[in-house]
């Protein structure tokens, strides 16, 4: 099931057209069973957050792959103007979620590059994603934030990479195997001065979602 809005039909004079790509589909294993898109931020779901922050980054189409609770998450989180799709697989983990990101944006058409985010990292902010997306230099592009070196998101795939990128990614590795492979090519943006790319994955990492 799908809920779209469509983007409007780029002029030829328009910019390259970088979506956001939001994987929030994790069931939480280690939290519990609690979706880790619905976990409370600040007032509200945390998937209302990551989807800001795409957007104050600068990616005013943004897709939102559910998974875990996707009906309560549609129920209880405000995503009005973004693509919502369902991944029926996301228990097989992130690969089988970026895959089904990738199919959206493809089917969407108009796309030239995907900026992919982790719902569950709230440290990782709307300079870093604008940092990220400003890296796009082709339908082969392919970027990724960096933190003292070390790569991490979120992270840029210009559309002609998509295919391989999807064909390579399996469990929860995602798109770590196809990066791997094509590391020479990769642009790192340094963005451990603007982020925090720590995850939430257990319940003592719960305290970074305060205040």
């Amino acid at each position: 099931m799908t809920q779209t809005t469509p983007p409007a039909s780029p002029s030829p004079s328009a910019p390259p057209l970088v979506a956001g790509l939001l994987l929030a589909a994790g069931g939480g294993r280690r939290l519990g069973g609690r979706p880790k898109a619905l976990l409370p931020y600040r007032g509200r779901p945390l998937v209302e957050h990551a989807v800001r922050t795409l957007r104050e980054g600068g990616c005013a189409v943004v897709h939102v792959v559910l998974g875990a609770a996707a009906e309560r998450v549609r129920e209880r989180a405000e995503l009005t103007g973004c693509t919502v799709v369902e991944n029926p697989g996301w228990a097989d983990g992130m690969g089988s979620s970026l895959r089904v990101g990738l199919a959206s944006l493809e089917a969407a058409g108009g796309v030239e590059a995907a900026l992919v985010s982790l719902v569950d990292q709230p440290g990782i902010g709307a300079v870093a994603v604008a940092r990220v997306r400003g890296a796009y230099g082709g339908r082969d592009a392919l970027a990724a934030a960096s933190y003292d070196g070390r790569r991490g998101h979120p992270v840029l795939f210009g559309a002609d990479r998509w295919a391989g990128i999807a064909a390579a990614a399996e469990g929860d590795r995602g798109a770590r195997d196809y990066l791997a492979a094509h590391r020479a090519a990769v642009e790192l943006v340094e963005c451990g001065d603007a982020a925090e790319p720590f995850d939430i994955d257990t319940e003592a990492d719960l305290y970074r979602l305060e205040g």
